[in-house]
């Protein structure tokens, strides 16, 4: 009687997983957003696709609140798995991962425990600190992977040695025991590059809520290990099997211009091929500014705030 039960309780998760991945795809947002490349010549969302078959990484930037981002994002999920992650594909199937930033890399086994179907939603969503937005923005993501087998990366640094970062120093990481210094990339990791320093130091200048009024000494250093970290292990899948693609989700800044995340990921794999996404909220979303957007990523995603989050 209880493996009937287990039984039926696994297929009704996986039915409710599958009415909800069928609800992204009915909400598709063309009204709500334009693509556009570098040049700002109009894209759609199957060239940016189709633009994959010569990359190894799309790296996805987006404001962790644009709800017309998030479905963006699981629609090139969906169309990337089924161009080149399945049986039959051109060029014969590649292996295919999802990489999130929203997951700390110390939660890798409980993920993928979830994965495999060895535990419950409940005991998953215990144990791996989601994102408080995780039901309506990136539950979508996990749930498609767990239909169709696709493996997801926990990428981001474990926030205790970010903070221990900011406050003390890259060199304070030394003195973590060898299984913690083992969830973060090899160290010392690599420096921010002066195009990214400086860009950094622009925004905490212009924020009241920069270094001084936290009292973090190194707060770049901090955020380079969250942009080493997600390299890392991004390239650390690639490394691993070949010739994959990896779909990597993270906020926009530690992606746009192609620094941060993508220059890492050059250093933890060199002659990686990186696409870099970048959803940008637009309140006149059809105007695409040379100045404001070109140099945002290979193609760049203008969004409409005003679009209603879709019901859960």
């Amino acid at each position: 009687m209880r493996r009937s039960t287990l039984r039926l309780a696994s297929i009704l998760l996986l039915a409710a997983a599958a009415a909800q991945i069928n609800s992204v795809r009915a909400q598709a947002p063309a009204p709500h957003y334009r693509a556009y490349d570098s040049a700002g010549r109009p894209v759609t969302l199957g060239q940016i696709v189709e633009s994959l078959a010569a990359a190894d990484v799309l790296v996805f930037g987006e404001k962790h609140d644009d709800a017309v981002a998030h479905l963006i994002e699981a629609e090139l999920l969906r169309r990337a798995e089924e161009t080149y992650a399945r049986p039959g594909a051109k060029g014969g199937a590649r292996p295919f991962a999802l990489s999130l930033e929203m997951f700390e890399r110390d939660v890798q086994t409980v993920l993928d425990e979830y994965l495999a179907g060895l535990i419950s939603e409940r005991h998953f969503l215990l144990s791996s600190r989601p994102w408080k937005n995780y039901e309506a923005d990136y539950r979508p993501l996990v749930e498609y992977a767990r239909e169709r087998g696709v493996p997801v990366i926990a990428s981001n640094a474990p926030a205790r040695y970010v903070s221990r970062v900011s406050a003390e120093g890259p060199d304070s990481l030394r003195a973590l025991p060898a299984a913690a210094r083992g969830w973060l990339p090899p160290l010392p990791f690599p420096s921010a590059s002066a195009a990214y320093a400086e860009k950094f130091r622009g925004v905490m200048r212009a924020s009241p809520h920069g270094p001084a009024a936290h009292g973090a000494a190194h707060i770049l250093e901090a955020q380079t290990l969250r942009d080493a970290s997600m390299a890392d292990s991004v390239a650390g899948f690639l490394n691993r099997r070949g010739r994959g693609l990896v779909l990597h989700v993270n906020g926009a800044f530690h992606s746009e211009e192609r620094l941060g995340v993508p220059e890492q990921i050059k250093h933890y794999r060199p002659g990686a091929r990186v696409v870099v996404v970048t959803a940008v909220p637009e309140a006149d979303f059809t105007k695409f500014d040379a100045a404001r957007h070109g140099r945002l990523g290979d193609y760049v995603i203008l969004t409409d705030p005003k679009a209603a989050r879709p019901a859960p």
